[in-house]
């Protein structure tokens, strides 16, 4: 069984590519995957996120209506 990538894990290993290529990071690189992997893990959607479901809000309408003056 394997670890997440952790972000500081994924830090260092960036950082060492970075200094043997002159600066630069490759894309598609495994520093580069390793970075994208440690952003990823551990990651939760917000509460007040988008809805998952699909069904519009107000109890089956497609929007709130306006509040009454």
């Amino acid at each position: 069984m394997s670890k997440p990538m952790s972000k500081a894990a994924a830090a260092r290993i960036q950082s060492a590519t970075a200094k043997s290529n002159g600066g630069v990071v490759p894309k598609g690189s495994f520093a580069a995957r390793a970075q994208a992997a440690a952003s990823q893990s551990g990651s939760t959607r917000p509460p007040n996120g988008p809805s998952t479901t699909d069904n519009p809000s107000g109890g089956g309408r497609g929007n709130n209506p306006p509040k009454g003056k």
